[in-house]
């Protein structure tokens, strides 16, 4: 292939044939391809991405594996071979540079997509339309994707896979408590949210790792694969091994960190989709990349409900507290008061003029990536979709990610329409 992909398809045409293909594998396809996981026989994995995040994934499952669960990685797919190979070599695993030969292979149930932003969501679609459950990391797609977003979500709903994204944060009982809370009617009417994520420093986009500066596409790199619908540049080994730090595959914390904070939140208050997103931000401090360092947005949401969503990688002061990959502690208010926490306490603050009395509500536990990975593959062996932080959860997050990552580039307002399932700038 070449290194500049001039052959190459447009990117609407990437789509079009994306979800072409995921449909003719979808009348394949039965609704549960597998009833695995048992005594007998062993739930087949297959890792989507042999980069940084997918170690997570690997360890995850083999302590899942050690917990007594039947499963065993069978399969990896990569656009590298070095880090295919390795990988492929310590599961002694089939490895595939193509992850639609991956999802070909009979033997795999179960993919765990840790890829590239840009990459997520035509993955997990190829991945849901051939039959298999999906572990998927945020963002569930890039910030100009949301018309593959609404189709996933259409495409994992109608067929009844498993999917779960990797929004970790969703394991912590905190928020499930103060969720209780807000559902009992403590806080009154909610109007008022405020999270995000704060941090000093952009080892999370220049400080990838560059496992050969001298690389080149070619049997070895796939550069087109990488490239899928983004535009067609030529290579650099920033580009490819330092993702982040360009807007083409990546939007910065906006959608890398925002996330995890965003995903709780909106989860506790059972919000829909966002009516008006507005945000602010830029390159303030770290000015060597194309994607912001900082973006403060707020969305606006029906019934008077409005998500402060703030964060910046210049200063790493929380204000609110920190709390496991979530970052700041969101701050919830209502009518009748706020709900936040210190350690393993709910607190409650009365609202001026509430009649209640503040309060604390203890609880146990805390944020577990392992055991977030554990309940997913029991849903899988269930074959249960209902998992801690589903598509559905996913397409709702993203939308206002997306919404307040144009915003902010645009320097628009960004409003979506519930009659047409758009959005677009005011």
């Amino acid at each position: 292939m070449s290194g500049n992909g001039t052959a190459d398809p447009t990117r609407r045409a990437f789509l079009k044939h994306t979800l072409m293909t995921a449909a003719a594998a979808a009348a394949l396809a039965p609704r549960r391809a597998h009833a695995k996981g048992g005594a007998n026989s062993a739930l087949g994995v297959g890792l989507i991405g042999c980069g940084g995040r997918s170690g997570a994934h690997s360890s995850s499952y083999e302590w899942v594996k050690s917990q007594g669960l039947n499963l065993n990685i069978v399969a990896v797919n990569d656009t590298y071979r070095p880090r295919m190979d390795r990988m492929a070599k310590r599961y002694k695993a089939k490895g595939y540079m193509d992850h639609r030969e991956l999802l070909a292979d009979p033997n795999v149930d179960v993919v765990s997509i840790a890829t590239p932003d840009h990459a997520h969501g035509y993955q997990a679609m190829d991945a849901v339309k051939a039959g298999k459950d999906v572990y998927c990391e945020k963002p569930v797609t890039h910030w100009r994707q949301f018309e593959l977003t609404k189709a996933l979500a259409a495409a994992v709903r109608e067929s009844g896979r498993v999917f779960q994204l990797g929004s970790q944060a969703m394991s912590d009982p905190a928020w499930q408590k103060m969720g209780d809370l807000i559902r009992e009617g403590l806080i009154g009417q909610p109007i008022h949210a405020e999270c995000g994520y704060f941090r000093v420093g952009d080892w999370g986009e220049a400080g990838m790792r560059i496992d050969d500066e001298n690389a080149q596409p070619g049997p070895d790199l796939d550069w087109d694969a990488f490239l899928g619908d983004a535009p067609k540049v030529p290579f650099t080994v920033s580009r490819y091994f330092q993702w982040r730090m360009y807007k083409d595959y990546s939007g910065g914390p906006v959608t890398d960190l925002f996330p995890h904070s965003l995903t709780p939140t909106m989860a506790m208050l059972g919000l829909g989709m966002p009516e008006r997103v507005v945000a602010v931000g830029g390159m303030y401090r770290y000015t060597n990349r194309e994607v912001p360092d900082t973006c403060n947005a707020l969305i606006e949401y029906p019934n008077g409900m409005v998500v402060a969503l703030m964060g910046t990688q210049g200063n790493n002061y929380q204000g609110a507290g920190e709390r496991g990959a979530g970052g700041r502690v969101p701050v919830i208010r209502g009518w009748d008061g706020t709900l936040t926490l210190e350690g393993n306490e709910v607190v409650f603050i009365p609202a001026e003029g509430s009649k209640k009395e503040p309060q604390r509500f203890p609880f146990e536990g805390q944020e577990d990536t392992a055991e977030y990975f554990k309940s997913f593959i029991e849903h899988c062996i269930a074959g249960n979709p209902d998992t801690l932080s589903g598509m559905d959860l996913a397409f709702k997050v993203q939308t206002a990610l997306q919404m307040a990552a144009l915003s902010q580039m645009e320097n628009k307002t960004y409003l979506f329409d519930k009659e047409t399932v758009t959005i677009g700038p005011a």
